[in-house]
């Protein structure tokens, strides 16, 4: 029994807060996150349900959606975050808002990088294979495939929806740890690992062999492959920017608990976690605006539609401009 409250009393001291004037700075940003991005994936999912009917489009279209519906889900969370760092805490004192914060954070990562990986890999193929036959360029014309990602995606959230996850409590030897709880402990953090690290792999892949595609190109229109190499490198700035950075904090504050390390680089290594976490929430508001934007068709379909203003032209012809913008993005790639 008194093993038990000291476990407890432990675990409460793990989610607490020990900066709380930097955290209530994290609760800033993660508020400034939430203004900008939600208006942002509103508008994003707007365009795509009512004005480019994404479920008839045989591109890109339906991937792109997905992404952005699986920002749409990182938003519910963020007001909740920003509360609990105002209050002091890491997390939410609450098992049921807990549990429920994990599964959505980490269904949105896992879609995140699924989605554009997805779309990059057929990116790959487009520039580097395209005479090639491939399983992705059937699939993708329905939604099919995208239906099977979020169902493989659920699997791999369950073991992260833990309480002791969100503190980072992994192989602690204060715990009486048992063989079970450490291939547990091993199973949750390989899961998260490697749901950043291969896609970063593939992506850097891809990358490069679009990027020597198009230096071996000589003759005609380069512009395909330049928007190519501008897609996937936006991807990889995504997650160069809010991806890795929080990969390697987690391994660093797992290295520092696994070995016992002093209590102020726990503390700091913690502090970093948290904060480069917030940092990784900043893919819901890059998504739209790397990815989305990054095709002239679309960027003029948006505009066209929600800041008419901006579009130079008279009204007439800035609806006949609307009208075939969009039966382009329907007919081409993204």
């Amino acid at each position: 029994m008194a093993n038990t409250s000291a476990s407890s009393l432990q675990f409460t001291e793990d989610c607490e807060a020990t900066n709380q004037e930097l955290y209530k700075l994290f609760a800033t940003v993660v508020i400034v996150i939430f203004i900008l991005a939600l208006p942002l994936n509103a508008s994003v999912l707007h365009l795509f349900i009512f004005k480019l009917r994404f479920w008839k489009s045989h591109t890109n279209n339906v991937f792109l959606f997905n992404l952005v519906l699986a920002d749409a889900l990182l938003l519910f969370c963020l007001p909740i975050k920003a509360y609990n760092f105002i209050q002091g805490r890491r997390r939410s004192g609450s098992g049921a808002v807990c549990k429920a914060m994990l599964f959505m954070l980490f269904l949105n990562r896992g879609a995140s990088v699924a989605f554009l990986t997805v779309t990059s890999i057929d990116r790959y193929f487009n520039v580097v294979h395209p005479g090639r036959k491939n399983l992705l360029r059937a699939l993708k014309k329905s939604p099919e495939i995208s239906i099977l990602i979020w169902l493989l995606l659920l699997p791999l959230t369950i073991p992260t929806m833990l309480k002791d996850f969100d503190c980072c409590r992994s192989h602690r030897h204060d715990d009486g740890g048992t063989l079970i709880k450490d291939v547990v402990d091993g199973l949750r953090e390989a899961v998260f690992f490697t749901q950043i690290l291969l896609p970063f792999v593939i992506l850097v892949y891809c990358t490069v062999h679009i990027i020597d595609r198009l230096s071996k190109k000589t003759v005609g229109d380069k512009t395909k492959l330049r928007r190519a190499v501008f897609l996937v490198m936006s991807v990889m700035v995504v997650f160069s920017f809010c991806f890795l950075p929080c990969t390697v904090a987690r391994l660093v504050l797992l290295c520092v608990r696994v070995h016992e390390l002093s209590g102020s680089n726990e503390d700091t290594a913690v502090v970093a976690f948290d904060g480069l976490m917030v940092l990784s929430y900043m893919d819901c508001l890059l998504d739209p605006l790397v990815y989305c934007f990054c095709s002239t068709k679309f960027k003029a379909v948006y505009f066209a539609n929600y800041f008419p203003f901006l579009v130079k032209g008279a009204p007439a012809a800035l609806d006949n401009s609307r009208r075939n913008t969009a039966h382009q993005l329907r007919d081409n790639a993204i």
